[in-house]
Order: C-alpha cells, then sequence, then structure tokens
C-alpha cells in the first residue's frame, strides 16, 4: 500500500508545474544568467528573421519566443529546452496560409493564430495521453529530405532580400525563374550586408557555438546603414517598430477556417512533436534524469497556445539555441526565462533600436540557418549505405519544393510509413540450424555449418505478426513443411522475434497448425518472449489449440520432449 501511495505522489509530483525549475539553488544563478543573456543575443536576430520568413512582422517573432519560452518553463521537464519560433515549421505554414490570406493581412494574423492554437491542443493532448511514439513516424532520411526542401524554401523566399530585390510570391519554382531573371537589378550594398552577416555567423561558429554571431552582424550592419547612408542607396530596412504588448484575446477566425486548417495543424504537430522528441533526448540533464518526452510535448504544446492567444504563431523546439543554453552552463528553465524577460523589455520598448536594421541582415541570417539544416553528412552517409532510403530524402525534398510544402510532408510522411510497412511485409519465414556444441539455433550461413536434426524443422519468423505480413507467413512457412515432404514430423516456430500478433495473423497462424496436423506433424513454439504475443495467443485461442504442453522456453526443450520417437510426439489435439 505505502508503494502504491509513493508511486502515485511521483507520477503527479512529475506533472506539476515548474518541474523544470524543480532542485534549484542560489549556486545556479551564475550558470543561468549566463545562458539566458547569450539565449537572448541569439534569440532576438532569429526571431526578427524567422517571423518576416513567416511574413509577420519582425516583433510578432518576440513574443512567440516569450511566449514559448514561458509556457515551457510552466510546463515543460526538459531543463535546457528553448522554444520559439522555428524556420522550420514556419515555412510549412506560411506557405499554406498564403494560399488562403494575403501574407500580413488581419485575416493571415488571425489564421495564424488559430493555427497555433490547434497545432498547440494537438502536441499538448498527445503529452497528455502520453504518445510520443508518434514523434518515430519519420524516418531519418524523410527528416533529412524534409529539412532539405525546408531550406530551398528558406534560401528561395530571402534572396530578394539579400540581393535587394522586389520581393516575389507564388509557387517556388516560378520564384526561382523571377529571380534570376531579375538579377541584374542585384543592389550591391544589400548583397554586401546580407553576405557579411552570413560571414560573421558562419565563421563564429566554428570558433565557438556562444559567440552572439547574429547579433554582432546584425549591429554592424545596422550601423553601415547609418554611417554610410545606405538607406539612400536602396537598401531595405525595418523601420520603426511599434512598442506595447499584445492583448491577449481568442482569434476572429470563424469555424470554416478553422475546418481548412485541421490538414495543417495535423502535420505541423508531427513535424513539432519529431523536432521536441530528438530535442529532448539529445539535451538530457546532467544529473542523467531520463528525459520525458511526453511532458515536454505538453510544455511546448502550451507555448503554441499562449503564442496563439496573444496573435502570434505555433512555436517549436529549437535543437540550436538548447545546445546553446547547455554549453553556456544552464541549469534550469531560469535560463530561458531571462532570455524571454531581455526580449520582451526589447519588444515593448525597444522598436526604434531596430528601425535601421537592414533586411539584408535578417536574409543573411536565414541563409546561414537554411544551410545548417542541411544534413550533407547525413546525404552522404545514407547514400553510400542505403541507397533505397537516399531514394526517399531525393523524393521528399523534390515534393517539398516543388508541390505545396503541406502536400509534400504529407507525401514525405507517407513515404516513412510505407517503407516501415514494406519491412514487414518482405519478411520471410527462414530455417534454423543448431550451431555446432551449442544450444543456439541460428540462420545458416557460409560461416556457420549449422546441424539439422532428422524429422524436425525449426522455423523462424523476424517480424511482429500482423495483416501486413501474415499471407507471406502463412505461404513461406507452408513452403519450407512442404519441401521436406513426409520427413518432418515436428515444427518448432522459435518466436523470439514475433512481438505482437493481430487478429489476421492469428487466424494464419491457426491454419498453419491445422497444415502440420494434416501433414502428421506435431506445431510448437517456442521462445515466444514477448508479453504481447503471449497475451494473443491466449486471446485467440492458439494457446488451447497448440496446447500449454507444446509451448517452450527453448528450442532445445521443445526437441527433447516433442522430438521424433518420443511418447508425447504422438499426442494430437483437435484444432476447430
Amino acid at each position: 500500500m505505502d508503494q502504491a501511495k509513493t508511486a502515485g505522489a511521483t507520477n503527479l509530483a512529475s506533472w506539476l508545474p515548474l518541474r523544470a525549475l524543480s532542485g534549484w539553488s542560489a549556486k545556479d544563478l551564475n550558470g543561468d544568467l549566463a545562458a539566458g543573456i547569450t539565449l537572448a543575443a541569439i534569440a532576438i536576430p532569429e526571431q526578427m528573421a524567422t517571423a518576416r520568413l513567416g511574413g509577420f512582422a519582425p516583433e510578432i517573432g518576440f513574443f512567440a519566443f516569450v511566449a514559448g519560452s514561458v509556457a515551457f518553463a510552466l510546463f515543460g521537464a526538459n531543463r535546457h529546452l528553448s522554444a520559439g519560433a522555428d524556420s522550420t515549421i514556419t515555412p510549412l505554414f506560411a506557405g499554406s496560409l498564403a494560399l488562403i490570406a494575403t501574407a500580413g493581412s488581419p485575416h493571415y494574423l488571425a489564421l495564424a493564430a488559430m493555427l497555433a492554437l490547434m497545432v498547440g491542443l494537438l502536441v499538448g493532448l498527445s503529452g497528455i495521453f502520453r504518445l510520443g511514439w508518434i514523434a518515430d513516424l519519420l524516418s531519418v532520411p524523410v527528416t533529412t529530405g524534409f529539412l532539405a526542401g525546408i531550406s530551398v524554401h528558406i534560401i528561395v523566399s530571402q534572396l530578394p532580400s539579400l540581393l535587394g530585390l522586389p520581393p516575389e510570391s507564388g509557387e517556388t519554382v516560378r520564384r526561382i525563374g523571377e529571380i534570376a531573371a531579375d538579377l541584374h537589378l542585384t543592389n550591391p550594398w544589400s548583397l554586401a550586408l546580407g553576405f557579411g552577416v552570413f560571414a560573421i555567423v558562419f565563421v563564429s561558429e566554428h570558433i565557438s557555438a556562444r559567440i552572439p554571431a547574429a547579433l554582432i552582424g546584425m549591429v554592424l550592419a545596422t550601423l553601415a546603414v547609418i554611417a554610410f547612408d545606405l538607406k539612400n542607396r536602396g537598401v531595405e530596412v525595418l523601420g520603426a517598430l511599434p512598442n506595447g504588448l499584445p492583448a491577449p484575446g481568442m482569434p476572429t477566425a470563424d469555424f470554416r477556417d478553422a475546418q481548412a486548417l485541421v490538414p495543417l495543424a495535423l502535420l505541423i504537430a508531427i513535424v513539432v512533436m519529431v523536432q521536441t522528441a530528438a530535442t529532448s533526448r539529445s539535451f538530457t540533464p546532467q544529473d542523467a534524469e531520463a528525459p520525458d518526452v511526453n511532458r515536454d510535448f505538453v510544455g511546448v504544446g502550451a507555448g503554441s497556445i499562449v503564442a496563439g492567444l496573444f496573435g502570434a504563431f505555433a512555436v517549436n523546439a529549437s535543437p540550436p539555441r538548447t545546445a546553446i543554453v547547455a554549453q553556456t552552463g544552464g541549469r534550469s528553465q531560469l535560463s530561458g526565462l531571462i532570455a524571454a524577460a531581455i526580449v520582451l523589455v526589447l519588444g515593448v520598448f525597444g522598436g526604434r533600436l531596430l528601425a535601421n536594421v537592414p533586411q539584408a541582415a535578417l536574409a543573411g541570417v536565414l541563409m546561414f540557418v537554411a544551410q545548417h539544416i542541411l544534413r550533407w553528412q547525413v546525404f552522404a552517409k545514407v547514400y553510400r549505405q542505403a541507397p533505397v532510403e537516399f531514394a526517399l530524402i531525393l523524393i521528399t525534398m523534390i515534393a517539398i519544393v516543388v508541390l505545396p510544402i503541406e502536400t509534400g510532408v504529407a507525401i514525405g510522411i507517407g513515404l516513412s510509413l510505407l517503407y516501415g510497412i514494406w519491412g514487414s511485409t518482405h519478411t520471410e519465414p527462414i530455417e534454423l540450424a543448431q550451431v555446432p556444441g551449442t544450444s543456439v539455433w541460428w540462420p545458416p550461413s557460409n560461416s556457420i555449418a549449422g546441424e539439422q536434426h532428422p524429422g524436425v524443422l525449426v522455423a523462424a519468423f523476424q517480424a511482429p505478426l500482423s495483416f501486413v505480413n501474415a499471407d507471406r507467413f502463412k505461404r513461406g512457412l507452408t513452403d519450407l513443411i512442404d519441401a521436406r515432404s513426409e520427413d518432418v514430423k515436428l515444427v518448432v516456430l522459435e518466436a523470439s522475434n514475433i512481438v505482437e500478433i493481430d487478429y489476421t495473423a492469428a487466424q494464419t497462424l491457426i491454419d498453419i497448425i491445422r497444415h502440420c496436423r494434416d501433414k502428421g506433424a506435431v506445431f510448437a513454439i517456442a521462445r515466444m518472449e514477448s508479453l504481447r504475443a503471449q497475451a494473443a495467443l491466449q486471446r485467440f485461442g492458439i494457446a488451447e489449440i497448440v496446447g500449454t504442453q507444446r509451448i517452450f522456453h527453448s528450442v532445445d526443450a521443445a526437441i527433447k520432449a516433442l522430438g521424433p520417437g518420443k511418447p508425447q510426439q504422438q499426442e494430437q489435439d483437435g484444432v476447430p
């Protein structure tokens, strides 16, 4: 009883707010303060640039960051994770919303806020109901292709600002053509500013990730605009940003708008969960506390909800910013709260300080982000080791670039799932042989000369048994049995890799047992270690049909008890 009470109390405590601040002490203040200031210095230009990438005013990025940071500190678990505006999902929803409303219009802003609420609810509820497994829907190759496609979108969207060209809109391929046609109009001052910021960030990253290079580059570019009067040389600047905090409230989007956003919200929620899970698992606390992905879903989901209520857009976990917090000595989410406070003060009171920030400088920051999310090493490694999965990278990337982004993401998720299913459907039953001098049964190979027992067939199936592979399992195993003609007296299914059995597969297994009986062979099961598979044997009546005396912990035990010539070998149970 006491143990049950203790477990219940521990489970309740794991869901209390401010978990990411638990155990904090005064000695952690220096680390959190240093990490918070560094995080703010990195977040300020990044959040402005990401907001512009989505078609929002730069200050909206500040409020998204504050909402994500505060909400995650309250409801998340990871002590380092940074949530806020993110360049991975911003092109995804910006491209889709632009098909419904004009970017930057009141309707567009209302749709983005409504989408943030929907994404937040989906991600948060996924955490509450412990659906962290959803994060595994995207394989590494498909995720790599997705990020590559997003990278192309970022580059294409920022090229006009970087080159000082008129802004473009529409499909990505058409925009590339229009940019190429306007290259002769490039403003050299804009290009120099944007490339300079990119170079500063690129070089600084190779020196130390702690250097707030984006902020340094943005400040230097702003000073250059003022010193050389570049506004009169065609360089576009942000202009003074409005001061003040947006009033909270529900988005003004109607029910039809919400209905239209459901598919997009589902896709973005999956991407957010994938990135949040990867970030949470990659940056575990120093005390070796196991990552709580589901609780982190709640924290990031709450961030999107708060952002939506303040007129901002959906937020996501950021691996680079999280790494900065970990590397600069952050001990808890206090570092995120410190950064949020600094960014909030700038957003509420410092609009005029940003008036001369050149658009090209923010484009340079996003160009760096774009090349940073291109996983060239993964590209090369997958190409060498798994050519089929490399094709998944290319197909996903091309789909996201050529088609509407949400369609490309849906195709990527579908390909990931189909490839996983394909692996299960192409699993074949294999005959095992005994390694000489041992009790180990192993697939025969050129390096291992296995031994067979007269009259005994030991077969294995190295995948869960389900409707997707039930027919292949049945045909493969019956072929193995029939190939031995009348020689087989005992068939042992080595089931260590069968972790699940569904209804369709259960009926197939019963058919195989019947086929064995028709051939005059006894059917036995060995090494079914999965508790779910064992429960399925009972639930579908297979244990009764086989007979509990023919279910063993090892193949050797089955052969010793039921091999040819053994008394029990002659006993036959009826199969309905």
